[in-house]
């Protein structure tokens, strides 16, 4: 059964995108089998990312679950960023989600859309229209795959990839609605982490 680990940083700042990717590659030395499935870059800094979830087909031991589930701090000794800020702490979310927790959606509620993949791959990649686009019609989100050769491959990773994104945003939805009522404990929730990485950024 796969499970999903989710790295995100939440609405953080650039060093929040960036600790999110170093927090990323601590997590893989530990679980070096897990895959990147989908990822949302930082607007204007590469190699920094908003989130990223990986896919596990092992199972995660309950203790790395354990260790790991929560608020994960990345303290910067040098900050490339921003060099004179003064704030050297940054946090990054990490949750762990069981098939059994994403979106229930019903298939006929997903539209599929292929279209040619563009970019780099030679004559096949821009004549075959290999890539698909997965749209979820109730809320309008849509996702794109184009990794795969094979149409239903891409169309299988598509459907995996909404479903990410719906249950994304039902965590963001509901993450909201409790930093709205628990805001005035924001710096008690940030100031306990369940892990803490040092390094610049």
């Amino acid at each position: 059964m796969k499970k999903y680990i989710q790295l995100t940083a939440g609405r953080g700042p650039v060093e929040c995108a960036r600790a999110v990717a170093l927090v990323a590659n601590e997590l893989q030395k530990e679980l070096p089998n897990i895959q990147i499935v989908d990822s949302e870059e930082h607007k204007t800094a590469p190699g920094c990312f908003m989130s990223i979830t990986f896919g596990s087909e092992e199972e995660i031991p309950e203790s790395t679950i354990n260790a790991w589930e929560g608020t994960v701090q990345w303290r910067s000794t040098r900050n490339t960023y921003r060099p004179g800020h003064k704030r050297s702490n940054w946090f990054v979310g990490v949750h762990f989600i069981d098939p059994l927790s994403l979106p229930s959606i019903n298939d006929i509620d997903i539209e599929y859309e292929t279209c040619r993949s563009g970019g780099k791959g030679g004559q096949n990649v821009n004549k075959v229209e290999s890539a698909v686009r997965a749209i979820h019609k109730p809320t309008g989100m849509a996702v794109k795959c184009s990794e795969e050769r094979s149409q239903f491959q891409n169309k299988t990773r598509a459907r995996e990839r909404l479903l990410l994104k719906l249950a994304e945003a039902r965590t963001d939805a509901e993450n909201q609605a409790r930093d709205a009522a628990w805001s005035q404990h924001d710096s008690l929730i940030r100031g306990n982490p369940v892990k803490s990485f040092r390094g610049p950024l």
